[in-house]
């Protein structure tokens, strides 16, 4: 394809006109201190920065985003910073997953109604990923993005610390009375001690990682710690390159393919990445116009190994990660598991990308002859309990509970859980499912993450550290434990889940990939006809159109009108 030229480049209509509205453009820009030099005939690239005071993921933002404009500076483009919402994962409540699709399309319309050729997106913190990429996917214009890096691993009395994974670990023996309130204070204050994302193979490290193997991201750029020098340099790369991707014209649906979606799903295995990150791909590839079902993962986990030795499901953190090879090595281990046909944004396939790559360090990425484990991370459930899908992490559960049938403990929702998950007088023991409903996308709201069931105290006391927990909401890809998530439909909607009782025998098998309550039809039929449909969460604002057009889990959680690739028009520049 022939390089674009000046009067090619979509920004062109804003600047390059004879008219008022170009002379007001023009004499704005002017305005803000550039010189007609640095504009004229020139790439506008937006830098979606989601920076805040906030998002302790970004705090590195503030600097990261002047690298980059220094590389756009150097490629002859001309940058503009547009802050975005920010989404910071602990801070945000309900849950930043409600929020993730307001990002998406804040995203998207930035980059229609201003004069933008091409984009680099900086994100990290959890949905920050999923929500720029289906934005820019969706608004088509040539990307890359920018990952904010892991931060660098915690320490308390000599023991490393992954965060998400050990504050789950400690506030278990906290509750359980092993460690006191100075430990876990000294826990506190050790946990997370840089800029950057959690370090362990959390969400925000999966979709960084995701991103990368989508090659949407620069080659080796996911897993490098956020105040390594080489982040620096990374951004700045980043700048460099999306000036020639506005010249190639080179945009994210020439590059996303559903070879470069299957190459993601086996990443995600081999990682041990997180649940959400189903959710998450299938909402992206619908973006793109793709269709991702459930059955895709299971079948490709069934033949990707767990090679990552990350927690939660293995040893290590991202910053050794990092040390062994990062993504490159990882991929170029899975051998010809990858399609290294499909393109990348640096121009080059992923099987050029990764020629010479490979582990330096086998504990932490395992050859693909020693895997960590023999099958991948996630698998898929169906049954009459989970009609539509439901997903769980076997790497990250204690093995005997993979198998396993227990009477239901039934919470209604994350308030009654709250209130009487400790209670001394409940009938729960070590072979009892917990249930959690309410909890997904409409009945959350947002599919918050509170899958990860706390262990009632009573049975932490007698040692009990995994339990089998079934929910309609989504799971820090930081937790660990047999947690059941994703259940779709939801309770909310008169899903399955809703009909459940205490005292209910559920069967999970997870070799079978069945999840089923043993119940008749005849009784099911007589609950079912008994439910009433709760209240609606929302009135006004967001959150009503959120309530109105809000997929389920096993669609992407994406809003119906703004799925596929219907093209929306251009703004009229008058």
């Amino acid at each position: 394809m022939a390089r674009k030229k000046p009067e090619d480049l979509r920004s062109h209509r804003w600047y390059g006109a004879k008219d008022l509205r170009s002379f007001g453009h023009r004499s704005r820009t002017l305005q803000m201190g550039y010189s007609r030099e640095d504009y004229s005939g020139k790439p506008v690239i937006a830098i979606l920065n989601t920076w805040s005071d906030i998002n302790q993921c970004h705090t590195h933002f503030k600097q990261r985003v002047e690298e980059v404009k220094r590389g756009v500076w150097q490629a002859g483009g001309f940058p503009v910073e547009m802050p975005a919402i920010s989404l910071s994962e602990p801070f945000q409540k309900p849950t930043t997953m409600l929020y993730r699709n307001l990002l998406a399309m804040e995203t998207e319309e930035l980059l229609r109604s201003y004069p933008a050729d091409g984009c680099v997106l900086m994100g990290g913190c959890d949905k920050t990923t999923p929500a720029l990429i289906m934005g820019a996917v969706s608004m088509n214009l040539p990307m890359v993005f920018m990952p904010a890096g892991p931060m660098l691993r915690g320490n308390w009395r000599g023991n490393t610390l992954g965060s998400g994974s050990d504050s789950w670990k400690y506030w278990a023996e906290l509750r359980a009375g092993n460690i006191d309130e100075r430990a876990w204070s000294e826990i506190e204050e050790g946990i997370a001690r840089s800029a950057g994302t959690c370090m362990t193979m959390g969400t925000a490290a999966t979709m960084m990682s995701i991103a990368e193997t989508l090659g949407l991201a620069l080659p080796a750029s996911s897993a490098i710690p956020a105040v390594d020098s080489n982040h620096s340099r990374m951004a700045e790369a980043c700048g460099r390159r999306i000036v020639d991707m506005v010249w190639d014209d080179l945009k994210p649906r020439d590059i996303l393919t559903d070879g470069s979606f299957d190459n993601a799903i086996t990443v995600l295995m081999a990682l041990g990445g997180s649940t959400n990150a189903i959710v998450h791909l299938v909402a992206m590839a619908g973006r793109a116009g793709l269709k991702l079902p459930l059955e895709r993962f299971d079948a490709i986990s069934a033949r990707v190994p767990l090679l990552a030795n990350i927690r939660p499901s293995g040893k290590y953190l991202m910053e050794d990660f990092y040390y062994a090879g990062g993504m490159p090595a990882l991929m170029a281990e899975l051998g010809d598991l990858i399609d290294g046909s499909q393109k990348t944004v640096n121009g080059r396939t992923l099987g050029e990308n990764l020629a010479g790559a490979k582990s330096h360090i086998h504990d932490v990425i395992a050859p693909i002859d020693e895997p960590v484990k023999a099958t991948g991370g996630l698998a898929v459930l169906r049954g009459n309990l989970a009609p539509d899908g439901a997903v769980i992490k076997p790497t990250a559960a204690d093995p005997r509970l993979l198998r396993h049938t227990g009477k239901a403990v039934v919470f209604e929702d994350y308030n009654d859980m709250a209130a009487r998950i400790d209670d001394e007088n409940l009938d729960v023991d070590a072979d009892s499912v917990l249930v959690l409903r309410n909890a997904g996308p409409l009945g959350g709201p947002g599919m918050p993450e509170w899958g990860m069931l706390p262990i009632p105290r009573k049975l932490l006391k007698q040692g009990v550290r995994d339990m089998v927990r079934l929910s309609d909401a989504r799971m820090s890809g930081t937790s660990y434990g047999a947690c059941v998530l994703h259940v779709a439909p939801e309770s909310f909607v008169g899903g399955p889940l809703a009909f459940v009782k205490t005292g209910d025998l559920i069967e999970l098998d997870v070799a079978r990939r069945r999840l089923d309550l043993k119940v008749d039809e005849e009784e099911m039929s007589r609950r079912r006809a008994a439910w009433k449909p709760p209240a609606k969460k929302f009135q006004r604002g967001y959150g009503a159109i959120f309530s109105e057009h809000i997929t389920q889990a096993n669609e992407g959680c994406d809003f119906r009108f703004l799925e596929g690739t219907a093209p929306t028009a251009e703004p009229e520049i008058h």
